[in-house]
């Protein structure tokens, strides 16, 4: 009679526990992937010197906020040179902000503000939000949308947003588009220069919160956040049940 030693038993070992496992690794880094991007895709929205008024109504007073989150291929930024509209403004007026330096160039023909750059005391890291304000006055036959080009000068490069979309082109599809404010059509009602200006001083206060009170970006990136470590719970829990049969 003869006997097989059990370190020598050379029955085939069935393969379902290794498939599992790599099924289960396989879905756990899938399950990651989604969730980078779905994070990401808000934050890519993001990726362009964007405006946002507060009031924009030819003949009337608002304050406009420029803002970034993102460098020159992650260069930090040192300044931004914001150029006015040809027509439709007849005053633009920096506000001071602490942090950055400010220089007014005007027309030398009209005596209207030209540009206006915001020089960074220290360079602005890629990935960290700044924004200025500008408090502006339309004219009352401004165009309904007025463009603002806008140099973004970095330590290592630039970035110049000025493109402009032509009638039906989607500005979203343009490489650097310039913002654009779309002014409403003043109202029949006449309104006197102590509102105006009491309108303009509360727009002046307000104009910043409101620019940080978009909660769309953080939603989605909390959301697609929660989704994608539900994914990775579920991998982990098949690979354990698969690991064990």
């Amino acid at each position: 009679m003869s006997f097989t030693p059990a370190h020598l038993n050379t029955a085939p070992v069935s393969p379902a526990p290794r498939i599992r496992r790599r099924r289960a690794i396989r879905l756990a880094a899938g399950a990651a992937a989604a969730c980078a991007l779905v994070v990401a895709a808000p934050l890519a929205a993001q990726a362009h010197v964007t405006v946002t008024p507060d009031a924009p109504v030819a003949g009337g007073y608002d304050v406009l906020t420029f803002a970034f989150s993102h460098g020159c291929d992650e260069s930090p930024t040192t300044q931004l040179v914001i150029s006015m509209p040809d027509e439709g403004l007849d005053s633009a007026t920096p506000t001071i902000q602490a942090g950055w330096t400010i220089d007014v160039a005007r027309d030398a023909s009209t005596g209207l503000v030209d540009t206006i750059t915001y020089t960074a005391d220290e360079p602005v890291p890629n990935a960290m939000r700044a924004a200025v304000e500008i408090s502006v006055a339309y004219a009352a036959d401004a165009p309904e949308t007025l463009a603002f080009p806008v140099e973004q000068i970095c330590e290592d490069g630039s970035t110049s947003w000025s493109e402009i979309a032509e009638d039906g082109e989607d500005p979203h599809a343009l490489d650097a588009p310039a913002p654009v404010v779309t002014l409403a059509e003043s109202g029949d009602t006449a309104t006197t220069d102590e509102t105006s200006h009491a309108d303009h001083e509360t727009a002046s206060a307000t104009a910043s919160a409101a620019a940080d009170a978009d909660p769309l970006p953080v939603a989605l990136g909390a959301g697609g956040l929660v989704a994608g470590v539900a994914a990775l719970v579920v991998a982990v829990l098949a690979y354990r049940r698969g690991a064990r049969r």
